[in-house]
């Protein structure tokens, strides 16, 4: 096995909980302290510009054309309302803020900003609601307290809870609010309706650990919730983790010309991610339990919005809990911090058999984002109108992938059908359908669009100064890009840009203009995820990588989760290639404790591991608990100092576990993705700018 650095083992597991924080597989997380927001007539970066003439026309356009009319979902919001704490901010133990919807204060004072989509203000002047709700009587949602929403069910003695939101602070929080509110009554169970992190982090906040190993309490999730939870974002993390600053704008400010909101909620907390495993796990596709009283239907989903999800219907209330399948937005099919493409057409399939099992005869639908649907015929509409929406864009891109359009070009041939895309909660809240109709393509056919010439393309780097060259270089093309960007034709813009600044990452004014045209393309943008990207490319052009502290904890629960098949797996993905050229050898892994055995093999720079054999002429056995391996995993100890203390059994060459180790790598989770930007991070505050003075007609 390896001697690991405690540094090295805690870097990686720092980026992968604040990664399992984000939505773990699908949402935000990652690395800084809560930006501050901004007030709404200042821009966060000096160089910042206003919405052009050309902006304002594409929002104007939208405002005329969306069916701002409909006001059902401000009813259906704020219904139920029962109480709300003081302050929106939720601190930690160190008084440090883990969650702060104060930041986005700016979004109640009604005024329609020209720098953010008003399709997306709208929704996230929605996501405002915050405090405890009654959905029926015996059934209370918390609403804005994190990403998600946690829910309780009043049983015969005490909660069901729904989702314990990512943070055990919120969580608690949650809890105290409706023990204050309600009754206090003793938590009786906890169900996870998915492997996303925000649906579970929290879990310590709502139960003591000790009172579910004594059979008070049970923590039900559906089939494969451990594998999937833990598993989905591992071996490409850092990659991921680093990705998360363009979806989710984390180090953007709360402001009309940074983050505006996300989608499904505000954003995400920031506190103490956490993890109990369940003691029941719901194994059939349809399986009924009842838990204190109240009886439960539980439909397995596996691959839909999760890879391991799960809806729960309440016959004896005739309410509906559809998990994440359905909420009041498209939702990703390809999430843009990457992880395996999902499938639109079974997550179709799953909402209509929802539908026929239960859709026609519930009366209240409920959901872990969003507000409730209450009436048959309005939780109907909605469950086609979502089923419909999945259906649409699997077949209607694979009938044109099916003439030739390629994964290149679909985005600018697909359309949402006016019947679905007419409907709010089907619009591009968290998907858009730019990027989940290219995903689409990957899915069935891959990313190559069928061109020999894309085959074995050119890096940037590589083919960039060829155009640079082709095009009479950076100024004519910075002159041709400003035409560009003055006339509005941003698309084209930065087509040419981006060719320069790859060519000449050090070229200030080629950087300055692809982030000016980068600003309008996030300004128009109505999905959270893109109008991030291009802010946080923007933004990372001016003035660097943003600096922040990266998220940090504590908890144990997570890296006892992981499999010692993932750990070993994960540490040949950080082995150097080079570094391990001409090493070659055999360790035999032994866990008594969980009778666990593991051959390890490095031969051809490639470290590979099978379980449940041992190779009969090892260089090296390692027998260890896997207990006290967790302090390895972990980085309290190295294998190394319990091998000395005896905590740990060596035969054979030891030096192997130096050698195995001086091959592996640190990620940095600020990496580059636009080039020229790696640097110290920008001094002084972000927030305390003015707008530049930009004349809106671009004259």
């Amino acid at each position: 096995m390896t001697r690991f650095d405690a540094g090295l083992m805690t870097a990686f597991l720092i980026g992968f909980v604040a990664m399992l924080a984000a939505g773990l597989t699908h949402a935000a997380g990652g690395g800084a302290e809560m930006a501050a927001s901004v007030a709404p007539d200042r821009h966060f970066d000096p160089k910042g510009k206003a919405p052009s003439a050309v902006t304002l026309q594409v929002l104007n356009q939208a405002r005329k054309t969306l069916p701002f009319g409909d006001k059902r979902d401000f009813d259906e919001e704020k219904r139920g309302f029962i109480a709300a704490p003081e302050s929106k901010k939720i601190l930690g133990p160190d008084g440090n803020v883990v969650w702060d919807l104060e930041r986005y204060e700016f979004l109640l004072e009604g005024e329609d900003f020209d720098s953010i989509h008003p399709s997306l203000q709208r929704q996230s002047t929605l996501n405002m609601n915050f405090g405890l709700y009654e959905v029926i009587p015996g059934v209370y949602q918390v609403r804005g307290f994190d990403l998600a929403n946690i829910s309780f069910v009043k049983g015969d003695t005490g909660w069901i809870i729904f989702d314990p939101l990512t943070s055990e602070e919120t969580a608690r929080a949650a809890l105290e609010l409706v023990n204050k509110h309600i009754g206090k009554l003793p938590v009786k169970a906890v169900v996870y309706s998915h492997s996303h992190g925000d649906h579970w982090g929290g879990v310590r906040g709502v139960v003591d650990e000790a009172d579910v190993r004594a059979g008070k309490v049970e923590i039900i999730a559906p089939r494969d919730f451990m594998l999937h939870t833990i598993s989905e974002n591992v071996y490409a993390g850092n990659a991921m983790n680093r990705r998360l600053f363009y979806q989710y704008g984390i180090l953007l400010p709360a402001s009309p010309y940074g983050h505006a909101g996300q989608g499904l909620a505000q954003n995400i907390s920031i506190g103490s991610v956490t993890l109990i495993p369940p003691t029941r796990v719901i194994e059939d596709d349809i399986e009924e339990l009842t838990v204190d009283g109240v009886k439960m239907i539980f439909q397995n989903t596996p691959n839909t919005e999760a890879p391991a999800e799960m809806n729960t219907y309440f016959p004896d209330m005739r309410l509906l809990w559809m998990a994440e399948n359905i909420v009041a937005a498209f939702h990703n099919i390809y999430t843009l911090r990457g992880a395996p493409v999902r499938d639109a057409l079974r997550w179709s399939k799953y909402i209509s058999r929802a539908l026929y099992l239960f859709g026609q005869d519930a009366e209240v639908m409920f959901a872990s984002h969003h507000w409730p649907r209450w009436g048959n015929e309005r939780i109907q509409e909605v469950m086609r109108g979502q089923r419909d929406l999945y259906a649409n864009i699997n077949n209607q891109v694979l009938h044109y992938a099916n003439q030739g359009v390629t994964i290149n070009q679909i985005h600018n041939v697909f359309e949402t059908p006016e019947g679905i895309a007419e409907q709010w909660f089907n619009r591009g809240y968290h998907g858009s359908p730019e990027h989940n109709s290219r995903a689409i393509i990957n899915r069935f056919l891959g990313y190559w669009d069928a061109n020999p010439a894309t085959l074995i393309p050119l890096s940037p780097a590589e083919s960039a100064p060829l155009y640079v060259e082709m095009m009479g270089g950076s100024e004519k093309i910075i002159a041709r890009g400003r035409e560009l960007h003055d006339e509005g034709a941003y698309l084209e813009a930065q087509e040419i840009l981006n060719k320069l600044v790859q060519a000449e990452p050090d070229n200030q004014a080629a950087k300055d203009l692809l982030a000016d045209v980068f600003e309008q393309i996030g300004y128009q943008q109505e999905n959270p995820g893109l109008r991030n990207s291009y802010l946080a490319g923007a933004y990372e052009l001016r003035s660097g990588i943003p600096g922040g502290a990266q998220i940090s904890t504590t908890s144990g629960d997570v890296i006892r989760a992981m499999s010692t098949e993932l750990f070993l797996d994960f540490v040949g993905i950080r082995m150097d290639p080079e570094k391990a050229a001409g090493m070659e050898f055999k360790i035999n892994l032994i866990t008594p404790d969980n009778g666990e055995q593991f051959v390890v093999e490095l031969r051809s720079s490639t470290l590979t591991n099978v379980e449940g054999f041992l190779a009969d002429d090892p260089d090296l056995t390692v027998t260890i608990n896997r207990s006290d391996l967790e302090a390895v995993m972990g980085g309290q100890k190295t294998l190394r100092a319990m091998i000395d203390d005896g905590t740990a059994q060596a035969e054979g060459n030891a030096d192997i576990i130096g050698q195995l180790a001086s091959t592996l790598v640190v990620f940095d989770p600020r990496f580059e993705i636009l080039p020229g930007t790696k640097g110290p991070a920008p001094a002084g505050d972000p927030n305390d700018y003015e707008v530049s003075g930009i004349d809106p007609s671009g004259e």
